[in-house]
């Protein structure tokens, strides 16, 4: 919500999406006139497709995607459901990959628009506790690179944000890394709508991230480990998690 507040104060008009269509619809009537709310499952292509066709008929042109559904459900690999695997990867890269795809293609035949895809900074180091999750963040960030380069003068930019912990439902209950600061809603909305101004093909935030990654990735892995373990991110999606404060927040997409 916060991400679609930036955009409508900057004077965008607002299709929201989310699975239940009642609730999307009363989201954007919080934004004020001139928004709109839709039903979406992103992970059917078809679903889709006929979101953002119905979000065009409504409001014009779609100039800006921002792919933001996304769920993140924790535990060891091994004991890990199939229907927790399966959700997390139709969410969040299925439904990434479904919307890229289908953004693309308009937006080339117009030469203009931006996709935004939500990654996550644990799309580039993997969390235990949560190896599904980062799998998927992974994927996400391969996705943008790829993409980004098979739109080269077509007039259609890809942006890739990689926040760290967000203070949302989503991060309900996971434990804390020693100097790691959470975010507000409203920073990573922000965040989001400058890069979209500004056609930044990457947003690191906090943005001090972004010079911490590069040296840690030529380390060796057992050093990356230790390191991890150090600062204590090896607990953040494990050890650390308040199971009781998550398991509201899992229910509703495992029940």
């Amino acid at each position: 919500m916060a991400t679609a507040q930036a955009f409508a104060l900057r004077g965008a008009k607002v299709a929201l999406g989310d699975l239940d269509g009642n609730l999307a619809a009363e989201r954007a009537a919080e934004l004020g006139e001139g928004h709109v709310g839709l039903g979406v499952d992103v992970g059917d292509s078809d679903s889709f497709r006929n979101f953002l066709g119905e979000a065009e008929q409504r409001l014009g042109p779609v100039d800006t995607l921002v792919n933001n559904a996304g769920v993140m459900l924790l535990g060891p690999l091994d004991e890990e459901t199939d229907e927790s695997t399966e959700t997390t990867v139709r969410v969040n890269l299925i439904g990434v990959i479904n919307g890229t795809k289908i953004a693309m293609s308009t937006m080339k035949a117009r030469g203009r628009g931006r996709i935004v895809n939500i990654a996550s900074q644990a799309g580039k180091t993997g969390f235990p506790g949560g190896a599904t999750y980062s799998a998927t963040k992974f994927g996400v960030v391969g996705l943008c690179e790829a993409a980004r380069n098979e739109l080269v003068g077509t007039g259609v930019g890809i942006t890739c944000v990689m926040p760290g912990p967000v203070r949302t439902d989503l991060a309900e209950g996971i434990g804390n890394a020693r100097g790691v600061r959470w975010l507000s809603p409203y920073e990573v909305g922000e965040g989001i709508a400058r890069a979209v101004e500004e056609g930044d093909p990457e947003v690191w935030l906090p943005p001090i991230t972004r010079w911490l990654q590069p040296p840690t990735s030529l380390l060796s892995a057992p050093l990356r480990d230790r390191l991890m373990k150090a600062f204590g991110a090896d607990r953040v999606l494990s050890g650390a998690v308040d199971e009781s404060a998550r398991s509201e927040y899992e229910e509703r997409f495992l029940g």
